[in-house]
């Protein structure tokens, strides 16, 4: 069953049981204080986790604060970060807090923390240590009461060892490590997940089962972004209700999707995830032809004995599909 969430803004759609037992870990995680890092691929949706963190946090109800660290120059982030007095530097005609103050007693998310640079890690880190610290250009210090969330796709730990990386920085971060698993290990999460941003477009478009096989047939290095991007595309550029495998801009979109290739395609992905996409795939073929389980089988690029013998293997489990029957000539 498919659940829609949303997390101070942002909505999180969930379909697989990978997804579901990472945020049942959120909810417990953040009922504590601990600083917790976010790691996973570019575009999996770690600030969608870092979100959660905060909802579901005795804090819920305080500021959420957010930033990039790579958005900024270093003398720009550590002014956004601690704030500035008037007249600390050229053009500061006014005093300015910084993010920490304004996320007092709420969160600050800190994305890409990995891109910050040394002389930041080291301020940084005394101010997770709970030392007050000075505006820039300030003579009075500041202490706040924050919720540290980090997020990176970089490995800190190798950046740690390797000396690109405070270690002690790195293990005041990663007091509590939530992996977001990419989209090609969750596959359970594409349907839904394409579906909800295909209806964001135009709710009146709709994708057919052969459309829908190739989306979970591609290995999606680029992750949910990735995905957002082609459905967009696909929806823009659609000539009536109905996106078929050929209306996407995907590689290889409209050729056959045969099972010798499906291990290629989801490359990675969880045997659990695999075993399903395959009878997915086979009982897809068996609709679009009524039945006909030859003509299932070429469609597929199995022997109809390697496919009769999967569909007695369903059957055994209990499963079916609507058409398993040979369809009459």
């Amino acid at each position: 069953m498919n659940e829609q969430r949303v997390f101070i803004g942002m909505t999180a759609i969930i379909g697989s049981t990978v997804m579901r037992q990472l945020l049942d870990k959120v909810e417990r995680v953040a009922r504590s204080q601990a600083t917790v890092l976010v790691t996973g691929e570019s575009g999996v949706g770690k600030e969608v986790v870092a979100r959660a963190v905060h909802h579901y946090s005795q804090r819920t109800s305080k500021p959420w604060v957010d930033l990039s660290c790579a958005a900024l120059p270093e003398n720009l982030l550590e002014s956004e970060l601690f704030g500035y007095e008037k007249g600390a530097f050229s053009g500061a005609d006014s005093s300015k807090p910084g993010l920490f103050e304004m996320a007092h007693q709420g969160t600050i998310f800190l994305d890409e923390i990995g891109e910050l640079e040394p002389r930041m890690q080291v301020k940084l880190l005394r101010v997770l240590d709970g030392a007050p610290y000075y505006r820039l250009g300030g003579t009075k210090k500041v202490v706040a009461d924050v919720r540290v969330v980090v997020a990176t796709n970089q490995d800190l730990d190798k950046a740690a060892q390797e000396g690109r990386f405070r270690r002690d920085l790195y293990h005041r971060l990663s007091q509590f490590v939530l992996k977001v698993p990419p989209l090609r290990d969750r596959l359970d999460d594409i349907a839904p997940l394409a579906c909800y941003i295909l209806a964001q477009q135009n709710p009146e478009l709709h994708f057919t089962s052969r459309a829908m096989a190739a989306l979970e047939c591609h290995s999606w290095p680029g992750n949910v972004r990735e995905l957002r991007n082609v459905v967009i595309q696909a929806a823009v550029m659609a000539m009536n209700e109905e996106i078929d495998a050929e209306d996407l801009p995907l590689p290889n979109a409209g050729e056959s999707m045969g099972l010798e290739s499906l291990g290629a395609a989801v490359d990675g992905a969880q045997a659990g995830s695999l075993d399903n996409m395959e009878r997915r795939m086979i009982f897809e073929a068996l609709a679009s032809t009524n039945g006909h389980q030859q003509k299932a089988a070429d469609r597929l690029g199995i022997s109809r004995r390697t496919l009769s013998r999967k569909l007695k293997t369903y059957e055994s489990q209990g499963i079916a599909p609507v058409y398993a029957q040979e369809a009459e000539s």
